[in-house]
């Protein structure tokens, strides 16, 4: 059975325990807005901010204890959700029995992967929350306008690669470490598109704050200094600056409220990365 296109990363859903102040950080420092929320029985289960029409930040205000992992789930958008259950379905993947109407109007399934992560595929669906939203909100003030990567823990590579790799086509396009002869990261790219997964390795019982560094998201952007002095003219304080990673890359790190890391990166290496070449 043919796997359909798996074309980027739809969106990472996050938790808080006080979304007055998450709200701050992702339309007053990062300037994005927030289109429309999803409630059930008149009780607020998330709300979205916008980067770009197929691309969002959710947010769900249901942390209650200071220690839970802030990831809720990550999200890849496909071109054909059935097709892609299916697929799962005949390569051994549990997938649901059908797909369930989805409450913003799409079409999609949740899987589970090696490292118990939720793992979201979602089809954008005519009349849904996020099709009715295209070419809306979609303002100048953003300082990114693309998600290029998430990142979630990975304790098993090889598990990982047999899941993301053999079973969804996804493919290394970058690996490197802290030390040269170490690995801490893979970058995964989606078989049909140009975002990637990024595997956290070598991560070894995370307090809540390094798993809020770990389970993170990046934003491309063509300027990490304008985006650095962005954040700070609108508020954002840190004690960090633009740094060349080991990518090669320019980045930046922003945290939310409850620790979630915002990389900021430009898209292209200003100088050799260490490790291993990046692929195109």
């Amino acid at each position: 059975m043919r796997r359909p296109s798996i074309v980027g990363v739809a969106h990472i859903a996050l938790k808080t325990d006080n979304l007055d102040s998450a709200r701050k950080f992702y339309t007053g420092v990062l300037g994005l807005q927030e289109p429309f929320h999803y409630s059930e029985a008149g009780h607020l289960l998330l709300t979205y901010f916008k980067v770009n029409d197929h691309q969002y930040i959710e947010v769900f205000p249901s942390l209650k204890d200071a220690k839970e992992d802030r990831l809720s789930h990550i999200s890849f958008e496909t071109t054909d959700a059935e097709q892609l259950r299916a697929y799962l379905a005949s390569r051994g993947v549990k997938v649901p029995d059908k797909l369930e109407p989805m409450g913003d109007g799409n079409r999609g399934f949740d899987v589970t992967d090696p490292d118990g992560h939720d793992v979201e595929f979602v089809e954008f669906r005519p009349g849904s929350l996020h099709s009715l939203s295209f070419g809306k909100a979609l303002p100048s003030s953003r300082i990114s306008q693309r998600i290029i990567h998430v990142g979630v823990v990975v304790k098993d590579r090889e598990a990982a690669d047999r899941f993301y790799k053999d079973v969804l086509g996804f493919r290394e396009i970058w690996h490197g470490g802290m030390k040269d002869n170490e690995t801490d990261w893979v970058d995964m790219r989606v078989p049909d598109g140009t975002d990637w997964l990024e595997y956290m390795l070598n991560v070894h019982d995370p307090d809540p704050k390094e798993l809020g560094v770990m389970h993170h998201l990046a934003l491309g952007v063509s300027s990490v200094k304008a985006g650095y002095e962005t954040a700070l003219k609108r508020g954002y304080t840190s004690e960090e600056k633009p740094q060349i990673g080991r990518d090669g890359k320019w980045q930046f790190n922003l945290y939310d409220p409850n620790f979630t890391r915002v990389e900021l990166m430009e898209p292209k290496p200003v100088q050799k990365p260490c490790c291993a070449p990046i692929l195109k």
